[in-house]
């Protein structure tokens, strides 16, 4: 009876039967091999060819001599997630295209049908073939027949390509039917004239919606946008109330499919249309109105569509300019008035930015942006001179706590933006060069107003490179010295308008005036003696302090010598010179401790 161990014993025998057999056909290919390698330089030599390798006379050894090695695993790069993007087609690859041709074909032949019933209506007027009513009522026929002939011809796939050039021609060829009907034969009035307009536009969405068309989407509402003026002659507030209302008409359409181009063909038209009535100088407040509702009604659309596609760029561009009539309609009206609308619109638009959180991607920050320009332009509406300036800075430093406080980069920018305006405004209208060099009599409330911009135009200097350190936008004096040099001029121009306006203040005469000068000098020499002990271990310091000392002694030989006199030069040389002395001691008693 065989046992388990008759059968492992068996089983051992067997492999290594296997392996001397392996072991001889690995021999047998190695001999093989060598014989191919001797005969190649023989055969060259012109060599008798060599004799057969002889066979192994002994029993080659049970298993190979070069044991199994693990192969060698090689690394291979991932892929790059960054592919570049696929060349863009050129012209001649997009007309080679299977069935582009007959795309071509079909749109021109709706082009040139549709130029064939506008000369057909031309040559019916001129010779008198019909008239006014029967034209009207061939021409919406004809229309009603295409875009029906459409229709048919869109239920065989093979044709669906000529189905669009006939709907889009007929839809075509029933707006100019409606504008024949309004403003050349004066059948219906304006306002039914564009409730036709309006019913063809839903007419031709819903036929683009279930065929699945953005191109004929867009098509029917530019073509109605292109038409509507003819109805009302001229861009008025009752074009863009009708604008609007064919705007809304898409919102379902946008709202169930993500077509990108139905954006900004709805939503541009009404902006343009409110900007022209401005300009063409339509009083009243039915402008400002129609201008306040297109602004609102494109930018919440634009802000909905943003929430189903993350910065879609037509969003974003309607979302950008429906701020625009309204700061353009704000122009021709009264001050309250403009200020009141332009600031309502920036407060809605600041409120949508204050809860970017519920709008995802760039449109937080783009209706902050919108809101900011509407303030500013509040701002520039309601004051001037040294009060705009202040007010502007004002904001600024308001702008700078914000960013602080929601580590918001975008807001410490437009803080960046109201400060140079405000900034540039001060330095033109409040405290001005000539008010820094030359002495005159001035009333006590201009220079409290350039003491004002002074202080905050001091304060907006300081503080704003210090909130972008912290916020991690500039980097030290040591790696960012350009910029804290404009920031230093800055500080410096506003603290000498500071000191100057302050002793004016305090003495209104020359001797004030003078005073101020020898203040502003010794001043500069403390701040450079500041600077110069903190920037021991920062060269953009240290060299900021030498800086600053080259000018307070440029000021003392080039302006405080001839025109200060008496005691005030004697104040301000003297001054500046212990100063000066001073901050050269302490300097080197603190280089030596080191």
């Amino acid at each position: 009876m065989t046992t388990e161990a008759d059968v492992l014993l068996r089983l051992a025998g067997e492999i290594d039967d296997l392996g001397r057999r392996l072991a001889v056909v690995g021999a047998e290919l190695r001999a093989t091999r060598a014989q191919a390698e001797q005969a190649e330089p023989r055969q060259e030599a012109k060599q008798p060819p060599p004799q057969p390798w002889p066979q192994p006379q002994h029993m080659p050894p049970p298993w190979p001599q070069n044991p199994w090695q693990p192969p060698q695993q090689r690394h291979v790069p991932p892929p790059s997630p960054y592919l570049p993007p696929p060349p863009r087609p050129t012209l001649g690859e997009k007309l080679g295209r299977e069935g582009a041709g007959s795309r071509v074909l079909a749109w021109v032949g709706g082009a040139v049908t549709l130029l064939g019933v506008v000369l057909l209506l031309v040559l019916a007027v001129q010779r008198g073939w019909l008239g006014p009513l029967p034209r009207v009522l061939v021409g919406a026929a004809f229309g009603l027949a295409l875009t029906g002939a459409g229709g048919r011809l869109h239920r065989k796939p093979a044709g669906r390509t000529g189905a669009f050039a006939l709907a889009w021609t007929g839809i075509a060829t029933l707006y100019l039917d409606a504008v024949a009907a309004t403003s050349l034969y004066d059948f219906l009035p304006v306002l039914a004239g564009l409730a036709v307009s309006l019913a063809v536009a839903v007419g031709g969405l819903l036929v683009a919606l279930r065929w699945g068309s953005p191109l004929l989407a867009s098509v029917v509402v530019v073509g109605c946008a292109i038409c509507a003026p003819m109805i009302t002659r001229g861009c008025t507030p009752e074009l863009v109330t009708f604008l609007l209302m064919v705007q809304l008409a898409t919102t379902p359409v946008q709202l169930r499919r993500d077509w990108s181009s139905l954006t900004p063909a709805a939503g541009v038209p009404p902006l343009l249309a409110s900007v022209v009535s401005t300009a063409a100088g339509h009083g009243g407040w039915a402008n400002p109105a129609a201008a306040l509702g297109a602004g609102a009604i494109g930018g919440t659309l634009a802000l909905i569509v943003l929430r189903r596609r993350e910065n879609d760029p037509a969003a974003l561009a309607v979302l950008a300019a429906a701020i625009v009539p309204t700061l353009v309609a704000a122009l021709p009206l009264p001050k309250l008035q403009a200020v009141l609308v332009v600031a309502g619109a920036g407060v809605v638009l600041l409120a949508v930015w204050a809860a970017r959180r519920w709008w995802p991607g760039l449109a937080g920050h783009l209706a902050g942006l919108a809101g900011l320009l509407a303030i500013l332009q509040a701002t520039v509406t309601q004051f001037d001179g040294p009060a705009r300036a202040a007010v502007l800075l004002g904001e600024a430093l308001l702008l700078v706590v914000a960013a602080l406080g929601g580590r918001n980069r975008f807001a410490l920018g437009t803080a960046l933006g109201f400060a140079a305006i405000g900034g540039l405004v001060g330095v033109f209208f409040a405290v001005t060069p000539a008010f820094l060099m030359v002495y005159r009599n001035r009333p006590a409330g201009d220079v409290a107003g350039a003491l004002a911009v002074a202080l905050l135009l001091l304060a907006a200097s300081v503080v704003l490179p210090w909130a972008a350190q912290r916020l991690e936008v500039f980097r030290g004096p040591v790696d960012d010295l350009p910029i804290w040099l404009v920031a230093g001029v800055a500080a410096l121009y506003g603290a000498a308008g500071v000191v100057l306006c302050g002793s004016l203040l305090a003495l209104p005469d020359r001797a004030g005036f003078l005073l101020g000068h020898a203040l502003i000098t010794v001043s500069w020499t403390i701040a450079a003696l500041v600077l110069l002990l903190r920037g021991i271990d920062v060269v953009g310091l240290r060299v900021s302090g030498l800086v600053l000392v080259g000018a307070a002694v440029l000021k003392l030989v080039l302006f405080d010598l001839a025109a200060l006199d008496g005691l005030a030069r004697v104040g301000a040389f003297l001054g500046a010179g212990l100063v000066l002395l001073a901050a050269g001691t302490r300097y080197a008693r603190r280089v030596a401790s080191r």
